[in-house]
Protein backbone atom coordinates (compact mmCIF):
# COMPACT_ATOMS: atom_id res chain seq x y z
CA UNK A 1 0.00 0.00 0.00
CA UNK A 2 1.26 3.22 -0.72
CA UNK A 3 0.01 6.14 1.33
CA UNK A 4 -0.93 9.90 -0.61
CA UNK A 5 -1.68 12.81 1.92
CA UNK A 6 -2.16 16.40 0.99
CA UNK A 7 -1.35 19.12 3.17
CA UNK A 8 -2.57 22.71 2.77
CA UNK A 9 -2.72 25.57 5.40
CA UNK A 10 -3.94 24.58 8.88
CA UNK A 11 -2.92 20.74 8.75
CA UNK A 12 0.18 19.63 9.41
CA UNK A 13 1.80 16.38 9.01
CA UNK A 14 2.39 13.37 11.68
CA UNK A 15 5.98 13.61 13.05
CA UNK A 16 8.85 10.95 10.88
CA UNK A 17 9.11 8.89 14.45
CA UNK A 18 5.37 7.94 14.35
CA UNK A 19 6.01 6.40 10.97
CA UNK A 20 7.38 2.59 11.29
CA UNK A 21 10.62 1.89 9.74
CA UNK A 22 9.32 0.06 6.94
CA UNK A 23 8.01 3.50 5.32
CA UNK A 24 10.11 6.65 3.50
CA UNK A 25 7.79 9.81 3.24
CA UNK A 26 8.18 11.99 0.14
CA UNK A 27 7.62 15.13 0.46
CA UNK A 28 5.83 16.54 -2.80
CA UNK A 29 5.94 20.30 -4.21
CA UNK A 30 4.50 20.04 -7.29
CA UNK A 31 4.85 23.98 -7.98
CA UNK A 32 3.86 25.78 -11.45
CA UNK A 33 2.94 25.02 -14.92
CA UNK A 34 4.05 21.86 -16.07
CA UNK A 35 5.26 20.90 -12.54
CA UNK A 36 1.90 19.05 -11.20
CA UNK A 37 1.44 17.47 -14.39
CA UNK A 38 4.58 15.44 -14.81
CA UNK A 39 5.01 15.08 -11.19
CA UNK A 40 1.68 13.18 -11.07
CA UNK A 41 3.30 10.87 -13.57
CA UNK A 42 6.39 10.27 -11.52
CA UNK A 43 4.33 9.58 -9.12
CA UNK A 44 2.60 6.88 -10.75
CA UNK A 45 5.45 5.11 -12.31
CA UNK A 46 7.25 5.45 -8.27
CA UNK A 47 3.78 3.23 -6.83
CA UNK A 48 4.23 0.89 -9.78
CA UNK A 49 8.08 0.42 -8.84
CA UNK A 50 7.42 0.39 -5.48
CA UNK A 51 4.04 -1.96 -5.20
CA UNK A 52 3.88 -4.44 -2.80
CA UNK A 53 7.79 -3.94 -1.78
CA UNK A 54 9.59 -2.64 1.09
CA UNK A 55 10.06 -0.09 1.97
CA UNK A 56 6.56 1.38 1.36
CA UNK A 57 6.06 5.37 -0.02
CA UNK A 58 4.35 7.82 1.51
CA UNK A 59 3.34 11.03 -0.29
CA UNK A 60 2.03 14.17 1.49
CA UNK A 61 1.67 17.17 -1.21
CA UNK A 62 2.34 20.92 -0.62
CA UNK A 63 0.72 23.75 -2.07
CA UNK A 64 3.75 25.72 -2.44
CA UNK A 65 3.63 27.91 -5.42
CA UNK A 66 2.46 30.56 -7.76
CA UNK A 67 -1.51 30.31 -6.86
CA UNK A 68 -0.21 29.95 -2.73
CA UNK A 69 1.60 33.31 -3.46
CA UNK A 70 -0.98 35.12 -5.61
CA UNK A 71 -3.74 33.82 -2.58
CA UNK A 72 -2.12 34.67 0.72
CA UNK A 73 1.68 36.05 -0.11
CA UNK A 74 3.42 32.79 1.05
CA UNK A 75 6.52 31.10 -0.81
CA UNK A 76 8.07 29.05 1.57
CA UNK A 77 6.15 28.80 5.12
CA UNK A 78 8.12 29.58 7.89
CA UNK A 79 8.57 26.40 9.96
CA UNK A 80 8.85 24.42 6.54
CA UNK A 81 12.33 23.77 6.46
CA UNK A 82 12.65 22.61 9.91
CA UNK A 83 9.08 20.69 9.47
CA UNK A 84 10.78 18.59 6.06
CA UNK A 85 14.05 17.77 8.08
CA UNK A 86 12.01 16.10 11.09
CA UNK A 87 9.43 14.75 8.99
CA UNK A 88 10.28 13.48 4.95
CA UNK A 89 13.36 11.49 3.89
CA UNK A 90 13.04 13.34 0.43
CA UNK A 91 11.61 16.09 -1.29
CA UNK A 92 9.71 15.21 -5.05
CA UNK A 93 9.68 18.83 -6.67
CA UNK A 94 7.71 19.54 -10.13
CA UNK A 95 8.98 23.71 -10.93
CA UNK A 96 8.32 26.95 -10.19
CA UNK A 97 7.88 30.07 -12.62
CA UNK A 98 4.97 31.68 -13.27
CA UNK A 99 4.42 34.51 -15.31
CA UNK A 100 1.85 35.94 -12.77
CA UNK A 101 4.82 36.78 -10.94
CA UNK A 102 7.32 39.03 -12.84
CA UNK A 103 9.93 39.31 -10.19
CA UNK A 104 9.53 35.42 -10.05
CA UNK A 105 10.11 36.05 -6.11
CA UNK A 106 7.87 33.03 -4.77
CA UNK A 107 10.64 30.70 -7.29
CA UNK A 108 13.30 32.21 -5.73
CA UNK A 109 12.23 31.64 -2.38
CA UNK A 110 11.16 27.97 -2.63
CA UNK A 111 13.91 26.35 -4.84
CA UNK A 112 16.80 28.25 -4.15
CA UNK A 113 15.55 29.04 -0.36
CA UNK A 114 15.20 25.04 0.04
CA UNK A 115 18.76 24.44 -1.88
CA UNK A 116 20.25 26.73 0.70
CA UNK A 117 18.28 26.04 3.90
CA UNK A 118 18.65 22.63 3.62
CA UNK A 119 22.14 22.89 2.55
CA UNK A 120 21.63 20.70 -0.67
CA UNK A 121 25.71 21.46 -1.91
CA UNK A 122 25.69 18.93 -4.97
CA UNK A 123 23.30 19.23 -7.97
CA UNK A 124 24.13 15.93 -9.57
CA UNK A 125 22.27 16.06 -13.19
CA UNK A 126 23.39 12.68 -15.12
CA UNK A 127 23.46 13.47 -18.96
CA UNK A 128 22.80 9.67 -21.05
CA UNK A 129 21.82 9.60 -24.40
CA UNK A 130 18.96 6.50 -24.46
CA UNK A 131 18.46 6.53 -28.65
CA UNK A 132 21.11 7.70 -31.20
CA UNK A 133 18.70 9.49 -33.19
CA UNK A 134 17.94 12.09 -30.64
CA UNK A 135 21.39 14.11 -30.68
CA UNK A 136 22.01 16.53 -32.72
CA UNK A 137 25.81 15.17 -32.92
CA UNK A 138 26.78 13.20 -36.16
CA UNK A 139 27.53 9.40 -36.19
CA UNK A 140 27.42 9.21 -32.23
CA UNK A 141 26.02 6.42 -30.24
CA UNK A 142 24.68 5.64 -26.85
CA UNK A 143 27.55 5.12 -25.20
CA UNK A 144 29.29 7.64 -26.41
CA UNK A 145 27.16 10.97 -24.57
CA UNK A 146 26.80 9.33 -20.77
CA UNK A 147 28.37 11.49 -18.44
CA UNK A 148 27.35 13.62 -15.23
CA UNK A 149 27.91 17.08 -14.00
CA UNK A 150 28.43 17.66 -10.21
CA UNK A 151 27.49 20.94 -9.60
CA UNK A 152 28.36 22.92 -6.85
CA UNK A 153 24.67 24.18 -5.85
CA UNK A 154 24.93 26.85 -2.71
CA UNK A 155 27.65 29.13 -3.60
CA UNK A 156 28.82 31.28 -6.13
CA UNK A 157 27.40 33.75 -8.31
CA UNK A 158 23.89 32.47 -7.28
CA UNK A 159 24.07 33.71 -3.16
CA UNK A 160 22.66 36.77 -4.00
CA UNK A 161 25.30 39.22 -2.88
CA UNK A 162 25.79 42.23 -4.46
CA UNK A 163 23.48 45.18 -5.17
CA UNK A 164 22.97 48.16 -7.32
CA UNK A 165 24.14 51.66 -7.15
CA UNK A 166 21.85 54.53 -9.03
CA UNK A 167 19.39 52.07 -10.46
CA UNK A 168 17.63 53.51 -13.65
CA UNK A 169 20.32 56.29 -14.24
CA UNK A 170 22.96 56.69 -17.10
CA UNK A 171 25.48 56.10 -13.98
CA UNK A 172 24.18 52.92 -12.60
CA UNK A 173 26.04 50.72 -11.50
CA UNK A 174 25.64 46.75 -10.76
CA UNK A 175 27.11 44.54 -8.52
CA UNK A 176 26.93 40.60 -8.50
CA UNK A 177 29.92 38.65 -6.07
CA UNK A 178 30.72 35.43 -6.68
CA UNK A 179 30.99 33.73 -3.36
CA UNK A 180 33.83 30.56 -2.99
CA UNK A 181 34.80 28.86 0.53
CA UNK A 182 37.43 26.45 1.04
CA UNK A 183 34.70 24.11 2.76
CA UNK A 184 32.06 24.57 -0.81
CA UNK A 185 34.63 24.17 -3.46
CA UNK A 186 36.18 20.93 -0.96
CA UNK A 187 33.30 19.08 -0.07
CA UNK A 188 32.30 19.20 -3.69
CA UNK A 189 35.36 18.47 -5.56
CA UNK A 190 35.92 15.31 -3.36
CA UNK A 191 31.95 14.45 -3.79
CA UNK A 192 32.88 14.60 -7.63
CA UNK A 193 35.82 11.45 -6.51
CA UNK A 194 33.66 9.85 -4.51
CA UNK A 195 30.74 9.60 -6.90
CA UNK A 196 33.22 9.00 -9.83
CA UNK A 197 34.96 5.93 -7.13
CA UNK A 198 31.49 4.69 -6.28
CA UNK A 199 30.17 4.15 -9.54
CA UNK A 200 33.00 3.10 -10.89
CA UNK A 201 34.10 5.78 -13.40
CA UNK A 202 37.60 6.19 -14.38
CA UNK A 203 37.66 10.48 -14.81
CA UNK A 204 37.09 13.42 -13.31
CA UNK A 205 37.53 16.65 -14.74
CA UNK A 206 37.14 19.98 -13.35
CA UNK A 207 36.28 22.99 -14.75
CA UNK A 208 37.01 26.89 -14.02
CA UNK A 209 37.98 29.98 -15.30
CA UNK A 210 40.33 30.63 -13.24
CA UNK A 211 42.94 32.40 -15.92
CA UNK A 212 40.08 35.15 -15.20
CA UNK A 213 38.42 34.65 -12.23
CA UNK A 214 41.96 34.66 -10.36
CA UNK A 215 40.79 34.92 -6.82
CA UNK A 216 38.07 33.09 -6.81
CA UNK A 217 38.91 30.13 -9.19
CA UNK A 218 42.28 29.96 -8.42
CA UNK A 219 40.84 28.62 -4.97
CA UNK A 220 39.24 25.68 -7.27
CA UNK A 221 42.94 25.29 -8.64
CA UNK A 222 44.63 24.52 -5.02
CA UNK A 223 42.16 22.65 -4.07
CA UNK A 224 41.41 20.24 -6.89
CA UNK A 225 45.44 20.17 -6.69
CA UNK A 226 44.80 18.62 -2.91
CA UNK A 227 42.02 16.43 -3.38
CA UNK A 228 42.76 14.84 -6.44
CA UNK A 229 46.18 13.12 -4.90
CA UNK A 230 43.60 11.27 -2.52
CA UNK A 231 42.27 9.22 -5.35
CA UNK A 232 45.36 7.50 -7.56
CA UNK A 233 43.21 4.95 -9.00
CA UNK A 234 41.09 8.33 -10.85
CA UNK A 235 42.24 10.40 -14.00
CA UNK A 236 41.89 13.89 -12.85
CA UNK A 237 42.02 16.85 -15.40
CA UNK A 238 41.93 20.48 -15.82
CA UNK A 239 40.31 22.36 -18.51
CA UNK A 240 38.85 26.30 -18.70
CA UNK A 241 35.46 26.21 -19.03
CA UNK A 242 35.72 27.58 -22.43
CA UNK A 243 37.86 24.75 -23.71
CA UNK A 244 35.74 22.06 -21.84
CA UNK A 245 32.27 23.25 -23.30
CA UNK A 246 34.15 22.81 -26.88
CA UNK A 247 35.49 19.52 -25.87
CA UNK A 248 32.29 18.22 -24.60
CA UNK A 249 30.30 19.15 -27.95
CA UNK A 250 33.72 17.76 -30.01
CA UNK A 251 34.08 14.48 -28.35
CA UNK A 252 31.83 14.00 -25.00
CA UNK A 253 33.46 10.42 -24.75
CA UNK A 254 35.79 11.66 -23.06
CA UNK A 255 34.22 12.59 -20.07
CA UNK A 256 32.76 10.80 -16.63
CA UNK A 257 32.41 13.23 -14.00
CA UNK A 258 32.83 16.69 -14.10
CA UNK A 259 32.51 18.95 -11.53
CA UNK A 260 32.18 22.97 -11.15
CA UNK A 261 30.51 26.05 -9.96
CA UNK A 262 27.17 27.47 -9.44
CA UNK A 263 26.81 29.45 -12.85
CA UNK A 264 29.56 27.14 -14.73
CA UNK A 265 27.36 23.83 -13.63
CA UNK A 266 23.69 25.25 -14.73
CA UNK A 267 25.24 25.92 -18.17
CA UNK A 268 27.13 22.95 -19.07
CA UNK A 269 24.44 20.73 -17.94
CA UNK A 270 21.71 22.60 -20.12
CA UNK A 271 24.62 21.81 -22.93
CA UNK A 272 25.13 18.05 -21.87
CA UNK A 273 20.73 17.36 -21.78
CA UNK A 274 20.41 19.53 -25.52
CA UNK A 275 23.04 16.55 -26.65
CA UNK A 276 21.25 13.69 -24.54
CA UNK A 277 17.66 14.67 -26.29
CA UNK A 278 16.88 17.95 -24.76
CA UNK A 279 15.61 19.32 -21.66
CA UNK A 280 12.51 16.51 -21.13
CA UNK A 281 14.81 13.61 -20.57
CA UNK A 282 16.66 15.80 -18.06
CA UNK A 283 16.97 14.75 -14.62
CA UNK A 284 18.47 16.47 -11.47
CA UNK A 285 19.10 15.79 -7.89
CA UNK A 286 19.62 18.75 -5.39
CA UNK A 287 21.68 16.67 -2.88
CA UNK A 288 23.15 16.41 1.00
CA UNK A 289 24.24 12.94 1.55
CA UNK A 290 22.80 11.44 4.14
CA UNK A 291 19.87 14.37 4.82
CA UNK A 292 16.64 14.77 3.23
CA UNK A 293 17.45 16.04 -0.70
CA UNK A 294 15.55 17.52 -3.16
CA UNK A 295 15.07 15.81 -6.83
CA UNK A 296 13.32 17.74 -9.91
CA UNK A 297 13.54 17.82 -13.81
CA UNK A 298 15.78 20.40 -15.10
CA UNK A 299 13.05 21.53 -17.48
CA UNK A 300 11.09 24.35 -15.52
CA UNK A 301 7.81 25.55 -15.39
CA UNK A 302 7.13 25.94 -19.43
CA UNK A 303 4.47 27.94 -18.60
CA UNK A 304 3.30 27.91 -22.24
CA UNK A 305 2.65 24.46 -22.74
CA UNK A 306 1.06 23.84 -19.55
CA UNK A 307 -2.49 22.29 -19.40
CA UNK A 308 -2.42 20.74 -22.69
CA UNK A 309 -0.87 17.12 -21.77
CA UNK A 310 2.52 17.78 -23.88
CA UNK A 311 4.84 18.11 -21.67
CA UNK A 312 7.40 15.27 -21.53
CA UNK A 313 7.32 13.35 -17.69
CA UNK A 314 10.56 11.34 -18.35
CA UNK A 315 12.89 14.07 -16.49
CA UNK A 316 10.52 13.87 -13.66
CA UNK A 317 10.47 10.06 -13.68
CA UNK A 318 14.18 9.86 -14.27
CA UNK A 319 14.40 12.44 -10.69
CA UNK A 320 12.34 10.64 -9.30
CA UNK A 321 15.17 7.07 -10.04
CA UNK A 322 17.57 9.57 -8.47
CA UNK A 323 15.74 9.78 -5.41
CA UNK A 324 15.19 6.43 -5.23
CA UNK A 325 19.06 5.90 -5.14
CA UNK A 326 19.18 8.85 -2.36
CA UNK A 327 16.86 6.59 -0.17
CA UNK A 328 18.92 3.31 -1.14
CA UNK A 329 15.94 1.68 -3.58
CA UNK A 330 18.57 1.24 -6.13
CA UNK A 331 16.72 -2.04 -7.84
CA UNK A 332 13.59 -0.16 -8.17
CA UNK A 333 15.52 3.32 -9.77
CA UNK A 334 17.08 0.99 -12.01
CA UNK A 335 14.03 -0.23 -12.90
CA UNK A 336 12.72 3.35 -13.67
CA UNK A 337 15.36 4.07 -15.85
CA UNK A 338 15.12 0.68 -17.84
CA UNK A 339 11.48 1.67 -18.60
CA UNK A 340 12.06 5.34 -20.29
CA UNK A 341 15.06 4.12 -22.16
CA UNK A 342 12.76 0.95 -23.58
CA UNK A 343 9.80 3.90 -24.03
CA UNK A 344 12.30 6.32 -25.67
CA UNK A 345 13.92 3.17 -28.35
CA UNK A 346 10.19 2.36 -28.82
CA UNK A 347 8.90 5.52 -29.29
CA UNK A 348 6.25 5.03 -26.53
CA UNK A 349 6.97 9.11 -25.30
CA UNK A 350 5.38 12.52 -25.85
CA UNK A 351 6.39 14.33 -29.12
CA UNK A 352 9.11 16.33 -28.42
CA UNK A 353 11.23 13.22 -28.21
CA UNK A 354 9.34 11.28 -31.26
CA UNK A 355 6.53 9.67 -30.09
CA UNK A 356 2.53 10.30 -30.25
CA UNK A 357 1.74 9.66 -26.41
CA UNK A 358 0.47 12.76 -24.44
CA UNK A 359 1.74 13.32 -20.63
CA UNK A 360 -1.11 11.17 -19.08
CA UNK A 361 -0.48 7.94 -21.50
CA UNK A 362 3.44 8.37 -21.84
CA UNK A 363 2.70 7.75 -17.55
CA UNK A 364 0.39 4.95 -18.21
CA UNK A 365 2.57 3.36 -20.55
CA UNK A 366 5.76 3.52 -18.19
CA UNK A 367 3.48 2.34 -15.30
CA UNK A 368 2.59 -0.65 -17.28
CA UNK A 369 5.76 -1.62 -18.38
CA UNK A 370 7.15 -1.42 -14.71
CA UNK A 371 4.16 -3.69 -13.57
CA UNK A 372 5.04 -6.28 -16.12
CA UNK A 373 8.80 -6.16 -15.96
CA UNK A 374 9.45 -5.45 -12.36
CA UNK A 375 13.49 -5.53 -10.94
Amino acid sequence: MIAWRRIFPGSMPLNRDESNSTTKRIAVIPGDGIGPEVTREAIKVLKAATSGQRPQLEFTEFDWGADRYLRDGTTLPQDAVAMLRRDFDAILFGAVGDPRVPTNKHAADILLGLRAKLDLYVNLRPVELFDAALTPLRNRSTNDVNFVVVRENTEGLYVGMGGQFQRGTPHEVAVQEDVNTRKGVERIIRYAFQYARQHNLSRVCMSDKSNALTFGHELWQRVFSQVKDEYPDIESRHLYIDTLVMEVVRDPTQFRVIVTCNLFGDILSDLGAQLAGGLGLAPSGNIHPGRISLFEPVHGSAPTIAGKNIANPAGAILASALMLDHLGLAPQAEALRKAVRTAVREKHTTIDIGGTLGTREAGDWLAEYITKNPG
